[in-house]
């Protein structure tokens, strides 16, 4: 394919210069380079160009011509996938749309307790524009300094603050989106309640991009607790780990913000890895469970209700130690540790991350089984566990060294093995093979295989609806049908 030539159509990136710019096209090897591939480096693809859009106008018109010319756009947020859902096409036939210059705060309303951003804006940023009104968007993940609101919504991201506010989809009250042929939807709707028909919003939602653009969204906003309360307790069983998060569910029905889980061996990679790392427990056990609680009651009585709840495991020996951070450094110290295990894995060796759901009650039972699992069939591999157990969300990592993955000569049927053997033992549980991280096209074989197939092929239906040629992220989220 000759540079800068789009499609099997012949067009040339020259179009796309005219209704753009010049500065706004990228077509030169290395000014593409970081839009070919993700963050970790496991998925690498090619393409014609990137085009940087600053308007909605101009993704309408980049989406119009594509549309017409049949040129696959695969749209990008901050990047930060580990699915292969923002990265292009290896064919290198399609259009990065990077959504990086849409990175306006068109709106923030605390009396309506709301804001409307750009898909570009990062998430830090929209942390930051809600706290200087007093205000808190609760979204809160590993990679907030970096990702992206459209890329979050692309894939209704998670988090820690889930068991308390829900996923993404709970967090927006309204969405603008551009569809594959340009025409611009304004949902930008603040209400609460609107029930005048279909709830189109929840379509873009989490569909990846293969439906169109989401250029910006009304997000709600909620009002800032006086008081945070961040705790960190070891346990030895994840039986304990799960009964003692419960208990914390019951008590602090309206508090309870996270409650997050960390295997040892997780721990300790992060403590390995991560400059300024500390774990503030004396015994850590084999399993750590960080908890948070935010109230508007003084920080004082919340501790003392906090120690009360947690008071009998402590002196059975349940909870083999417990800190409850007296200081935002203390707290911060403590998030430190959950929110750079990814970093961590990375420099550790090849971590083979599974992002697995189950009701939360049987947590315990896909612990023990995977993990018999996994020392019979993958020796000399070490489990990593990291989740959210409020809401049944576990990353479970068979973490492979460096060397003994480089000797490995059949990487993908192994991926394949260990992957399906653990999805065997989640999905008869009532689980999933994808909770918060989305399908890109990781999961492809995993939507054919598990996935009801009224459900995929009703997916299937509203796809061809909306984006009759196919531009939209071909090769992501559906699989193909026969």
């Amino acid at each position: 394919m000759v540079e800068g030539q789009l499609g099997g159509a012949g067009l040339t990136a020259a179009d796309l210069k005219a209704l753009l710019g010049d500065r706004a096209v990228l077509t030169g090897e290395a000014d593409q380079q970081r839009y070919l591939h993700d963050w970790r480096d496991r998925h690498h693809g090619r393409a014609a160009c990137i085009v940087l859009p600053q308007s909605v106008a101009e993704v309408s018109a980049v989406l119009a011509y594509c549309h017409e010319n049949g040129v696959p756009v695969f749209p990008q947020g901050g990047n930060t996938s580990v699915c292969g859902g923002s990265v292009p096409s290896a064919d290198g036939l399609g259009v990065v749309m990077s959504l990086e210059r849409l990175r306006r705060i068109r709106e923030v309303n605390p009396a309506n307790n709301s804001m409307t951003v750009e898909a570009g804006c990062v998430l830090a940023t929209v942390q930051e524009a809600a706290r200087a009104v007093d205000r808190y968007f609760p979204l809160s993940l590993g990679a907030e300094g970096s990702c992206q609101i459209g890329g979050n919504l692309a894939t209704n991201a998670g988090g820690t603050g889930v068991v308390r506010y829900g996923n993404m989809r709970d967090l927006v009250l309204g969405i603008e989106a551009v569809l594959p042929d340009g025409r611009v939807w304004n949902g930008l709707r603040t209400l609460r309640k609107d029930n005048s028909g279909y709830d189109l919003k929840n379509l873009f939602i989490g569909a990846e991009g293969t439906l169109g653009v989401i250029t910006a969204a009304a997000l709600k906003l909620y009002p800032l607790a006086p008081t945070t309360v961040t705790a960190m307790f070891s346990l030895n069983h994840v039986e304990d780990a799960v009964a003692l998060g419960g208990r914390l569910q019951k008590r602090f029905p309206g508090e309870l913000v996270a409650l997050e889980l960390m295997s040892l061996s997780e721990t300790e990679i992060v403590l390995r890895h991560i400059p300024g790392s500390a774990c503030p427990l004396g015994d850590r056990g084999q399993w750590q469970l960080i908890v948070e609680l935010t109230a508007s009651a003084p920080a004082e009585q919340v501790t003392d209700e906090l120690s009360a709840c947690v008071e009998g495991a402590v002196q059975d020996g349940t909870v083999r130690d417990a800190v409850i951070a007296t200081s935002e450094k203390q707290r911060q110290a403590i998030w430190h540790l959950r929110h750079n295990v990814t970093e961590a894995n990375k420099r550790e060796g090849m971590g083979l991350t599974h992002d697995i759901a189950v009701p939360v009650y049987r947590i315990p039972d896909f612990v023990n089984q995977a993990g018999a699992m996994v020392a019979r069939a993958h020796p000399g591999t070490t489990v990593v566990i990291v989740g959210h157990i409020g809401d049944g969300n576990l990353h479970y990592i068979v973490m492979v060294p460096h060397a003994q993955w480089e000797a490995t000569e059949d990487k993908a049927g192994w991926q394949t093995r260990l992957a399906q053997d653990l999805y065997d033992i989640a999905i008869p549980m009532g689980g999933t093979f994808s909770a918060e991280h989305g399908i890109g096209s990781l999961h492809l074989h995993e939507m054919a295989k598990y996935k009801d197939p009224v459900e995929l092929g009703l997916m299937w239906q509203v796809k061809r609806m909306l984006d009759p040629r196919g531009i939209m992220n071909p090769g992501r989220v559906l699989p193909p049908v026969d």
